[in-house]
């Protein structure tokens, strides 16, 4: 099954995956050379008129509701897309902060519409890679060759457009989806040329397997880690130390750039981001020490060997501490409490016969899905399937189910309305683009109660 990457990038109604929406969709296919196959996609999402969007999230984008009502894809054919034409078997799907952002707008959107919310991810050879650590490591341990930008006060900054720039890259208009998709590629591909090792190195360590090969608690070894939770004043890289497991079978692991026992002396210790858990499926920018052999690569990273034995003989000396990490993280709730059905994604999987329906749903026509009434063993599913129908097949409501959707509807709206007409006058007063504000306006008032 021959192996392909897919660059994608999502525009959204804000930053929530559980209650925002995705608003467009932009990709471009290569081969695993970065060479483009075919012509890039480039698509809008129909806003449903439940959702209120971000109106800081607009000004940036430019995306109004109303565009994407005339020119866009409802839910329910933007998932049958994506998954027959897109995240084909083999794909490689590739994004910046795709793990925490957009893979996790893609998998509640998957749910809301009764597809699979990670098959698309793991089956037939499909996989996923996050290059934001990618480029943060690189910056950290193999920096030449490559142009890394600041801000204005001097601090280290990794922002897409400012690495484009600075090194020569067009990326004419940022914030757009597909520009933002061709501007990852290049600098994808200026990694790649520059330091092909690591880049190498790092698409194999994608796979969870090969993460647990170098981080596990039956042979614990220090290692290096690179993480948006850690300081810039580092390059977000340190070594650290597999110390507990963690839920889903992951892994905590702590910051030997600390020593523990004078962590502990402190009045009221903090103990995070010294402790967190390494996801294994997350992508996560991890090397063994040797890394740091080459050149001048502990400086780099503000350490030293000694440093790094001294902390860890003073961590293991604190067992007790370490079954209170340990305590502490499988007490902890991984995911906020679910406001209705579509924010429950994580509160359970689906047994077999709900599955057989849900599948069943996504083939239903308008007139199948009339009079369909399943009998779902899951809690969250029948209220996730009037949503389903009111926002891709309306005309399949009876009365009584338009009534239900007009009232979960309206109190949707009414949980955001004050914020978001507040936000609207707030921007107004600050000279911001005048005609996308009157077009949240109107889209407010086009979705109030008759």
């Amino acid at each position: 099954m021959e192996q392909t990457f897919f660059f994608y990038d999502l525009e959204t109604s804000g930053l929530s995956p559980r209650t925002d929406r995705i608003m467009q969709f932009a990709g471009q296919r290569t081969t695993m050379d970065l060479e483009p196959i075919g012509d890039p996609v480039n698509i809008l999402v129909k806003l449903p008129n439940d959702t209120l969007p971000s109106p800081d999230a607009i000004m940036v984008t430019g995306i109004t509701p109303q565009s994407t009502q005339l020119d866009g894809l409802t839910e329910a054919e933007f998932c049958k897309y994506v998954l027959e034409e897109i995240f084909t078997p083999g794909t490689v799907a590739c994004g910046y902060n795709s793990v925490r952002f957009d893979d996790e707008h893609m998998r509640h959107c998957f749910w809301r519409n009764f597809y699979d919310p990670y098959e698309w991810q793991w089956k037939d050879n499909r996989s996923r890679w996050d290059l934001l650590d990618v480029v943060r490591i690189t910056r950290a341990l193999r920096p030449e060759g490559i142009n890394w930008p600041v801000t204005p006060d001097g601090k280290a900054t990794n922002r897409l457009e400012l690495m484009t720039k600075l090194n020569g890259i067009s990326h004419e208009n940022a914030h757009d989806a597909l520009s933002d998709v061709n501007a990852l590629i290049d600098v994808t591909r200026l990694i790649r040329d520059h330091q092909p090792q690591l880049y190498d190195y790092l698409f194999k360590m994608r796979d969870k397997k090969a993460v647990q090969k170098l981080i596990n608690l039956q042979t614990p070894t220090p290692f290096v880690y690179t993480c948006g939770q850690y300081s810039s004043a580092n390059q977000k890289t340190t070594v650290a130390y597999p110390i507990a497991p963690a839920k889903n079978g992951n892994v905590l692991v702590f910051d030997l750039r600390y020593n523990l026992d004078e962590i502990l002396a402190q009045e009221e210790p903090k103990f995070f981001p010294l402790v967190k858990e390494l996801k294994y499926n997350h992508c996560p920018a991890v090397a063994p020490l040797g890394v740091l052999e080459q050149g001048d690569g502990w400086q780099k990273i503000g350490l030293d060997k000694a440093t790094v034995e001294k902390n860890l003989k003073a961590l293991l000396a604190h067992p007790d501490f370490i079954e209170r990490m340990r305590s502490d993280n499988e007490a902890r709730a991984e995911f906020p409490p679910s406001v209705d059905s579509e924010s429950a994604l994580y509160d359970g999987f689906l047994d077999m016969p709900d599955r057989t329906i849900c599948k069943a749903i996504t083939r239903a026509k308008l007139n199948d899905l009339s009079d369909f009434h399943p009998e779902f063993h899951d809690p969250r599913l029948p209220d996730l399937l009037l949503h389903y129908k009111a926002r891709n097949f309306e005309r399949s409501l009876s009365e009584s189910e338009q009534a239900a959707w007009e009232k979960y509807r309206v109190e949707r709206i009414k949980n955001s309305a004050n914020n978001y007409i507040k936000r609207i006058q707030e921007l107004a007063k600050e000279g911001k683009d005048s005609f996308l504000l009157e077009e949240l306006q109107l889209w407010y008032q086009s979705l109030l109660p008759y």
